[in-house]
């Protein structure tokens, strides 16, 4: 619509004179603002793991998702260079990937951030300049000999070379049909962190739940996908919640650590149970899950030797296709 300034009240342009003085920036999201999903091309290629049919492996999760032509790298793996080469003996190039995702704060995820970063902005200065946590993952861990959040001290080191880290609390649309899903509620008394520990919180010293353990969720013409790194939420809370606040639909597929390798017969079966009423497809068990873990939830969720496999380096996931396990796992 054209505007006749001449018109204007006296009010209106004084209001602009102090906009210029003193400009309103608007907050960015941290990417455009599209429609929703659902993504229509995807693929789930493991860099880090226990078992690898190439390259390294090791007690670590990392995850190369290639969503609608958009990458994303979700958690670093343990040591500071496994995915680093694992990539590169897969003949994968990370330098234009901007966005990873942390699941938590536990090094088996977070070890290769900072040569990741530094490496890959020789190339490209963008990448890995963006890191996506939930709440709660700079918060104390103390322990007897110190602190035991490496991350609170590697967060200057990672501001230092240009990167940013996103905190979110609440389920957060990265991209179209892409969310990151902030803090799981706990439903299920899911015990799914390990050894027990503390952390600082807000109101004080309490025991360490993980609290900002977080997942990946992509809606697919297909069904929902979801990522993990260690599943600490529980799985079953993740794959419900992921219903809950992105589609109410089948899952396609699971794909990282559940952490079910400490759990006895009885446990697992549930766990098995509950895949099969949520329509869970396709599983690709990696790092935490147990291989064990992996072989009697097939069973009893009545998956098969195609559609439940033990997540390897170099193992991928795609919406067509669905699982490749390459060889060591098929």
């Amino acid at each position: 619509m054209k505007r006749n300034w001449l018109k204007l009240p006296l009010l209106c342009s004084f209001l602009m004179l102090v906009g210029l003085v003193l400009p309103l920036k608007p907050v960015a999201a941290p990417h455009p603002t599209r429609a929703a999903g659902p993504v229509h091309a995807l693929r789930v290629t493991l860099l880090s793991t226990n078992l690898a049919d190439a390259g390294i492996g090791e007690w670590g999760f990392s995850a190369l998702v290639e969503v609608d032509g958009r990458r994303i790298l979700f958690d670093t793996g343990m040591y500071p260079d496994t995915v680093l080469k694992n990539a590169q003996e897969l003949g994968i190039d990370l330098s234009d990937v901007e966005d990873v995702v942390l699941s938590h704060f536990h090094d088996d995820h977070t070890g290769g951030l900072l040569m990741l970063r530094e490496t890959l902005a020789r190339r490209n200065p963008a990448a890995l300049s963006r890191a996506y946590v939930g709440k709660g993952f700079f918060w104390s861990r103390p322990e007897k000999a110190g602190e035991g959040n490496q991350m609170i001290a590697e967060r200057s080191r990672y501001e230092a070379i240009g990167g940013r880290f996103i905190e979110s609390d609440e389920p957060l649309q990265i991209y179209p049909g892409v969310w990151l899903s902030g803090a799981i509620p706990r439903v299920h008394p899911e015990h799914n962190w390990g050894p027990p520990g503390k952390v600082q919180t807000p109101q004080g010293i309490a025991d360490d739940s993980i609290p900002e353990d977080l997942s990946l969720f992509i809606d697919s013409e297909a069904g929902l996908v979801v990522i993990t790194g260690c599943g600490h939420a529980g799985i079953i809370n993740t794959l419900e919640f992921a219903r809950a606040r992105v589609r109410d639909a089948p899952i396609r597929a699971v794909i990282g650590g559940f952490h079910l390798y400490e759990l006895d017969d009885a446990q697992l079966d549930w766990t098995a149970d509950h895949f099969r009423r949520l329509g869970v497809m396709n599983v690709v068990g990696a790092h935490c899950t147990g291989i064990e873990a992996v072989y009697r939830v097939r069973q009893r969720a009545g998956l098969t030797r195609k559609s439940c496999v033990v997540g390897a380096v170099g193992s991928s996931f795609t919406l067509d296709k669905g699982i490749d396990p390459k060889d060591v796992a098929r």
